[in-house]
């Protein structure tokens, strides 16, 4: 208590309890924040494992048929197949407010018109397991844009919950007791100095009754 350096005053008494009462109705507020920031971060984190996992097992498959292919062919044939892509990919990107948080949606277009549309090159020179190959790649495609989004999400609301995290104990563990400690300070203060003053009114009051008393007594 020693080290609070705060005006002893009723007007600076009323601004700490304001203070104290914004604070802890933010603290309440914030604490929410984080708790429902931590709901959406556990669901988008199962998500996340789930499409990571499927996305990993589909290009596994996907490289088990390149190997195929290309054992079937001769890799010029296949640099050659490959060497000019056919498909076009327009991601349109925007955001979504998640608790005060900006996380990215992506919205993609294939350009293709049918499902022969994905080969690049004519089906009657290259070998039915590039074909398999390519037809595997191309439906990864969908959960890979899937991923990153989740993904990002992930990042962007893990370092919001963290600041909102310590905006919290800044108000539960510094600013609320140190409020708290300044009231209870300065009330105190207020109660020695009431006292105080009652005691001189006590012994003015009691200096004027002797006066009078003496005056009476001439």
């Amino acid at each position: 208590m020693a080290n609070i350096k705060v005006n002893p005053t009723r007007m600076e008494l009323s601004r700490l309890k304001k203070k104290l009462k914004i604070a802890m109705r933010g603290h309440k507020l914030l604490k929410d924040k984080r708790d429902e920031l931590m709901r959406i971060f556990l669901k988008l984190i199962r998500k996340n494992k789930t499409l990571r996992q499927n996305v990993e097992n589909n290009i596994l498959i996907s490289n088990k048929n390149f190997a195929t292919a290309r054992a079937s062919m001769s890799r010029e044939a296949v640099n050659v197949a490959l060497m000019v892509p056919k498909q076009e990919i327009k991601i349109k990107v925007s955001s979504k407010n998640v608790m005060s948080t900006l996380i990215p949606q992506f919205a993609y277009k294939n350009g293709i018109y049918s499902e022969n549309d994905i080969y690049s090159y004519g089906l009657a020179f290259t070998s039915g397991d590039l074909d398999f190959a390519v037809g595997s790649l191309t439906n990864i495609l969908p959960d890979m844009i899937h991923l990153a989004e989740c993904e990002k999400s992930c990042q962007l609301i893990a370092a919001e919950i963290e600041k909102t995290r310590r905006r919290v104990n800044a108000l539960e563990h510094v600013v609320i007791p140190d409020t708290l400690e300044s009231i209870k300070y300065i009330t105190m203060k207020l109660d020695e100095n009431e006292r105080s003053t009652q005691i001189r009114l006590i012994k003015v009051k009691d200096m004027i009754l002797k006066q009078s008393r003496g005056c009476k007594a001439n």
